[in-house]
């Protein structure tokens, strides 16, 4: 099958090497490369309406989660294995001299930008990274608290992240400073003309 399937996508000189079992479907997908898999969790609700044995043998199955929504039984346990499935890790800013903010976490996945410094500093401003001079950090990811971080530290769940800009005398001693203030003037300049226009 696997010399027919190839035949089909006209691939007739090719070694094929398999590490793991797989259907025709899963060397289809990898042949044209379009899908991609993504982690599925299986919820099933109303399990105060089945036997005990039905919701230990459902609750026992790979990536699955168990709870009944009308008598509120396993809610957190479901949000909990959701935050754990999707990669996300909660990062709280804090500005200088006063208590972090924990209302509104900035929220990053590993699966798309990853859960460093820098993407925190991408998330909150892009041009942050411009100005950006190092990071406080308190959590589980540092030695000590507070921990001055670079750019590629790895942020865990629930870290509190300050953000140390350069001062305008370090600033205007970066290479590219004049560059920059240029592009600034140069959007602002196109904005009024622009708002011109419009009026």
């Amino acid at each position: 099958t696997v010399k027919a399937i190839l035949q089909q996508y006209k691939v007739h000189n090719a070694e094929v090497l398999f590490r793991e079992d797989a259907s025709p479907d899963e060397l289809i997908d990898i042949i044209e490369g379009n899908r991609k898999y993504v982690k599925c969790l299986y919820c099933y609700n109303k399990i105060d309406m089945v036997s005990i044995e039905e919701v230990d043998e459902l609750a026992r199955r790979p990536d699955s989660t168990v709870l009944s929504c009308y008598k509120n039984l396993n809610k957190d346990y479901l949000i909990e294995k959701i935050w754990e499935y999707l990669e996300l890790v909660r990062i709280y800013t804090k500005p200088r001299g006063q208590p972090p903010d924990f209302s509104e976490p900035v929220v990053l996945t590993k699966g798309r930008y990853g859960c460093t410094v820098e993407s925190a500093c991408k998330q909150v401003h892009r041009s942050l990274i411009d100005d950006f001079k190092f990071a406080y950090v308190w959590g589980t990811s540092t030695k000590h608290d507070p921990q001055s971080c670079g750019l590629s530290h790895v942020l865990h769940d629930e870290d509190v992240i300050q953000i140390v800009k350069k001062t305008n005398q370090q600033q205007k001693a970066d290479k590219n400073y004049q560059q920059r203030v240029q592009q600034h003037w140069d959007v602002t300049r196109e904005r009024r003309r622009k708002n011109r226009l419009k009026t």
